[in-house]
């Protein structure tokens, strides 16, 4: 761990505090017990990985470590932006580990995965963004471990050319950017990042490489309206956007952005069933949704789907 963790979030500590709600019986999870959980996390240390599913505090970890399903953080676990709903660490980062992607490929070779998820922190100091540590990684899965599919969710690469192509070369399976909430919201809950930016890079993904599927999710609870949502859905699908993800923000800690209200799983429902009509090819759209859970067994979902779509054509 690096130094400025001692500080985690140093952009909140001059923020006010906000009461953290009880949460409603449909979130809460179990504290992780199974031995497999722990077989993961040794594996992640002896790798000296770092994982989104620590470091961002998922609700789901104890499930899905469970059954060997960590989602990789690459580029360190320091982020350069200080997005207001996030638990990864702001700060300066330290230098890249050229070990890395070896390391992460060795990973998906170890717990035999048939689908492994590959994220990152920002990397806004760096002249591609990481996007050649993505295509390293990409590259060495590959070589060793090439029954397994691999899905990329890349930051921005915002004034950072050439970033994107460079991801889309190593041959992801799924190409992932969350846009993370509405537009309207994006100044208070995402700062550094621009809506259109965003929704452009999947938009460009898709026309780089039309056999890539395209992914992007969503939170709710942070005080959008159901209007909204519908515009990001209708946006997504003019990108051309295989999979969309919607879950409920969990609030990280008391001075992270405030939770507006908890979603119920009927209006989650909906969203799934009104999203399905917009011809995503894959929703996943739950409480507990988060942008890599259950990414194994949906791609597998979403592959058959372009299938039979293409077949009754």
């Amino acid at each position: 761990m690096t130094e400025i963790k001692t500080v985690r979030h140093p952009q909140l500590r001059n923020k006010p505090e906000n009461k953290r709600p009880r949460l409603p019986e449909w979130i809460r999870v179990k504290a992780p017990t199974s031995p497999v959980y722990g077989e993961t996390k040794k594996l992640m240390r002896d790798l000296n990985l770092v994982t989104v599913c620590e470091e961002a505090a998922c609700p789901n970890i104890g499930e899905c470590w469970a059954q060997k399903h960590a989602t990789v953080m690459i580029l360190g676990e320091i982020c350069t932006r200080a997005c207001a709903f996030c638990n990864v660490a702001t700060g300066k980062p330290g230098p890249v580990n050229a070990l890395e992607p070896d390391n992460v490929a060795i990973m998906a070779l170890k717990t035999g995965l048939r689908h492994m998820v590959i994220t990152s922190v920002d990397r806004d100091d760096l002249a591609d963004g990481g996007a050649q540590q993505f295509a390293l990684c990409l590259q060495k899965i590959h070589d060793l471990a090439p029954g397994t599919t691999v899905e990329v969710l890349t930051p921005d690469f915002r004034d950072k050319p050439g970033g994107l192509e460079t991801v889309i070369a190593a041959r992801p399976d799924v190409f992932n950017h969350n846009l993370e909430t509405v537009p309207r919201l994006y100044p208070t809950i995402r700062p550094g990042a621009r809506y259109y930016h965003s929704l452009n890079l999947l938009d460009r993904a898709k026309q780089i490489d039309p056999q890539v599927f395209t992914k992007s999710g969503i939170m709710v609870g942070l005080g959008e309206d159901r209007m909204e949502i519908m515009q990001v859905m209708d946006d997504m699908r003019s990108a051309n956007v295989d999979f969309l993800t919607i879950g409920q923000y969990l609030q990280p800690t008391p001075r992270h952005a405030k939770i507006e209200r908890f979603v119920t799983p009927e209006e989650f429902q909906e969203y799934e069933r009104i999203a399905y009509t917009k011809g995503f090819l894959k929703v996943s759209a739950t409480p507990l949704t988060r942008s890599s859970y259950h990414a194994d067994d949906d791609f597998a979902v979403m592959r058959e789907a372009r299938r039979a779509k293409l077949a009754s054509r």
